[in-house]
């Protein structure tokens, strides 16, 4: 239980401003068809953070647990630098397929995840949390959709209202404290 809310909680902080919530207020606007880009959204996330979750689970096989107590520990501080970093889509990024919304949306939010904070966050918590894999997956997602679905439900309008800077502040100062917290245990 305590993986899925951290999970939870960490994912949807760092998704507030990120390049595929700024993808789900593209899609929202072009297609203007909401469920069906919710739906693809959820399917390209379980699909990208189970592989994720999977890969974070694989590693604690591999490596020690001094070293991945190290490694889980530096990767989280190193989240919590990035998360500082604003994240932006250009018109490049913007999804072109001639399928309809649901696979453009699948297939669009898959890829942008590929190496995006939160897959990553999605790795390190998995590793952190290797006995809950499942509670991990079943947390990234949640906290994806939680920040996504008010995206592509009322667009623009939510995103001119939130506090993204002091949002990603607060998820940062989370990711340094997981951080510390780990590498003081690593110690």
């Amino acid at each position: 239980m305590q993986a899925l809310l951290i999970a939870t909680g960490l994912v949807a902080l760092a998704e507030i401003g990120d390049k595929t919530q700024l993808l789900a207020f593209m899609l929202a606007a072009r297609f203007q068809r909401p469920w069906p880009i919710v739906a693809g959204i959820f399917v390209a996330t379980v699909l990208n953070h189970a592989v994720a979750g999977a890969l974070g689970a694989w590693l604690t096989s591999l490596i020690s647990p001094t070293a991945l107590r190290w490694g889980l520990g530096l990767s989280f501080i190193a989240m919590a630098g990035w998360m500082l970093i604003p994240d932006k889509l250009d018109a490049n990024d913007a999804p072109k397929s001639g399928h309809g919304v649901f696979v453009t949306t699948l297939i669009a939010f898959f890829l942008a995840e590929m190496g995006d904070k939160t897959q990553i966050a999605t790795v390190a918590l998995a590793a952190r949390f290797p006995a809950d894999f499942i509670g991990v997956v079943a947390g990234t997602t949640a906290g994806m959709m939680a920040a996504n679905v008010p995206a592509v439900l009322v667009g623009g309008k939510l995103a001119q209202r939130l506090p993204v800077k002091l949002v990603h502040r607060v998820a940062a100062a989370i990711f340094a404290v997981l951080g510390v917290a780990t590498l003081v245990l690593a110690g």
